[in-house]
């Protein structure tokens, strides 16, 4: 398993940034994958879970800002992030099942996003 996230960096308050992640040695089309985040000193957060066929879940605190998509073409996930704030900075990461708890060691190193004014 093999997973790539990119994309990151810095941003003002209200930009927009879409992060990727690559992912590799495993059959990614019928894989559930999801995106999750660690800001400095916390836990993660998840953020966002993709099934094979697209269908997508939110956290209620997630939704409206953000949106995970996917091409399994590419085997390549994405997440669109809007009207980004500073509490957004932290690091990104792709991991693959819908929510961190069945991620185990099954994710990538991360990108990191600051937001700064």
């Amino acid at each position: 398993v093999h997973l790539v996230e990119s994309g990151g960096g810095l941003v003002q308050p209200g930009g927009s940034l879409r992060l990727s992640c690559a992912a590799s040695g495993f059959t990614f089309s019928t894989a559930t994958m999801s995106w999750a985040r660690q800001a400095p000193g916390q836990g993660l957060e998840w953020l966002a879970g993709i099934y094979w066929d697209g269908v997508t879940k939110y956290p209620d605190s997630m939704k409206g800002r953000f949106t995970i998509s996917r091409d399994n073409a590419k085997n390549t996930m994405y997440l669109q992030m809007n009207s980004l704030k500073p509490e957004d900075t932290g690091v990104y990461y792709c991991g693959i099942g819908l929510t961190t708890t069945t991620w185990g060691n099954r994710r990538g190193q991360g990108t990191q996003v600051t937001v700064f004014s």
